[in-house]
């Protein structure tokens, strides 16, 4: 098989009809917060033990393609020493592990963010090879500033610059991955943060989009190979006006059709600060309107896992039920894959 189809048929299989991905990529500091929110130490025993009751939740597969790693976890196991990699593998769920390094300032744009991890990224794809990934990520954040209609265009934030330096950033991890063998999901994160309408989100979801393709082209990175992980157009969470399921779908998808080429075969939503529900419904009303040129997934963290922490608090007596909470949430979304998710399918599982 080609390079380029052995990345095209792993890609196609992270979509796959039904399916979606489990982000459980969250860096030292982010589960560390987490495990703040169940009163439990973020010790790498705890960080395992968790993980580990996540990716053994029976029946996971049949709803759940693919599972994001951190560096750290990529290298843990079973208590038996079988590698996390191996039991997702058994399960028929690819594994794929997180690559940048995180979100700095960006130097002279106050307010904005620039991803890091370029130096050294070609060694280090080549060694998660090895420990089993075939797949990436890379998550780029963009900020919406406050900024009414009359602030000017070179106050406003995002500027150009950062998207355009976020996007090149982006290329250049997906050229590198794809030469490793690994299919790069590129992540540009339009950020809820803030009072902005849903329009203002629409338009930075575009502009960002847009910045992106345009770098992927130039870096040569084959779109088929490869996976667009992103958020949905929606008001910022402070905002006056708050949208329905609807206005999400139609605002998103309009989006969608104005910046990603068809080329791509499928694009993987983040949760972004939404909960579990919300996100599942949002989710169903896109795939309601399909078919789209791509497949519309999912890539959620903390929407997938949320319910599933509160449930298993540290305690092994509990693995049993906070799995059972996983593996409802992973359905719901199986089901939004093809729009026939209702509110029923909350209750029948209560």
């Amino acid at each position: 098989m080609t390079h380029h189809a052995h990345l095209e048929e792993t890609a196609r299989a992270l979509v796959a009809p039904g399916k979606g991905i489990l982000a459980a990529d969250e860096s030292s500091g982010t589960i560390k917060k987490r495990f703040d929110s169940i009163n439990l130490e973020s010790t790498e025993s705890n960080r395992r033990a968790y993980r580990d009751m996540l990716f053994t939740a029976p029946g996971l597969g049949e709803h759940i393609s693919g599972v994001i790693l951190y560096d750290e976890t990529i290298r843990q196991g079973l208590p038996d020493g079988t590698p996390f990699t191996k039991v997702l593998e058994q399960t028929g769920m690819i594994p794929g592990i997180k690559v940048d390094t995180g979100a700095k300032p960006l130097a002279g744009f106050e307010g904005e963010q620039i991803t890091e991890g370029l130096d050294g990224l070609r060694e280090r794809l080549a060694e998660y090879a090895q420990l089993g990934a075939r797949f990436t990520k890379w998550r780029a954040v963009i900020n919406i500033g406050p900024g009414s209609s009359e602030a000017s265009p070179s106050d406003r934030i995002p500027s150009q610059f950062c998207i355009d330096a976020n996007a090149h950033a982006l290329a250049r991890y997906a050229g590198l991955s794809q030469d490793a063998g690994l299919v790069p999901i590129v992540e540009p994160e339009v950020m809820m943060d803030g009072d902005h309408s849903i329009d203002r989100c629409f338009d930075v979801s575009v502009r960002t989009l847009r910045s992106l393709f345009d770098q992927l082209y130039e870096h040569r990175v084959v779109l088929e190979g490869a996976l667009l992980k992103t958020n949905m157009v929606l008001p910022g969470k402070d905002a006056q006006d708050q949208a329905g399921p609807e206005e999400i779908a139609r605002q998103t998808i309009r989006c969608f059709r104005n910046t990603v080429p068809a080329a791509v075969p499928g694009i993987v939503f983040l949760s972004g600060g939404q909960d579990d529900i919300p996100a599942t419904d949002h989710l169903n009303e896109m795939n309601k309107r399909g078919p789209h040129p791509w497949e519309l997934s999912f890539s959620y963290g903390r929407a997938l896992q949320a319910p599933a922490l509160k449930a298993w608090k540290g305690e092994p007596a509990n693995v049993e039920a906070a799995q059972q909470a996983l593996a409802h949430r992973a359905r719901c979304n199986g089901a939004a894959r093809f729009g026939k998710y209702s509110s029923d399918m909350e209750t029948a599982a209560a």
